[in-house]
């Protein structure tokens, strides 16, 4: 009895300390010279907003999940985006209190006019420039990732697609 107890107890800690892993791509457009970050909104809990992202399937490639959940979210093909490989970031935060890691890399969307499809995940979307998007996201981290992705973006001067 006190082995299945163990064996139990030490089962529920495994499965606590497992990470779960999600990917995204953190993407931008110009706009009258002006850089807009896309940002969509959660149409379950409390609604928070966050680049496209998702959790990794078994079998599938970080960057894999980054480009399938884009596509499922918000209607964006790879071919449509100009991926910015050398801006790689892992945020780490606990949910419900277990570990969870996520990484974005930084997209630019080739056409500023393509329209966003949204999934049943997702109840809005808007596309802001620096300031408005900080002050619409709800976690620091997201902040931290979106000040210094367009950074990056200024100092870099990635060229358009």
């Amino acid at each position: 009895m006190m082995l299945a107890l163990m064996n139990l107890m030490s089962a529920k800690m495994a499965a606590a300390n497992t990470v779960t892993v999600a990917a995204g791509l953190l993407i931008f457009r110009r706009v009258s010279n002006k850089i807009e970050f896309l940002l969509l909104q959660t149409s379950y809990g409390e609604h928070h907003w966050t680049p496209p992202k998702g959790h990794v399937d078994p079998g599938e490639s970080e960057f894999e999940t980054a480009l399938r959940e884009t596509e499922e979210e918000a209607g964006f093909k790879k071919e449509q985006l100009k991926i910015i490989k050398d801006f790689e970031r892992h945020l780490k935060y606990n949910v419900n209190g277990a570990p969870k890691r996520v990484v974005y890399w930084l997209s630019e969307l080739c056409n500023p006019n393509e329209p966003v499809k949204l999934s049943h995940e997702h109840q809005d979307y808007k596309w802001l420039q620096l300031t408005e998007a900080c002050s619409l996201v709800k976690f620091t981290d997201t902040v931290d990732l979106l000040k210094e992705a367009h950074t990056f973006i200024m100092e870099k001067g990635t060229k358009d697609c």
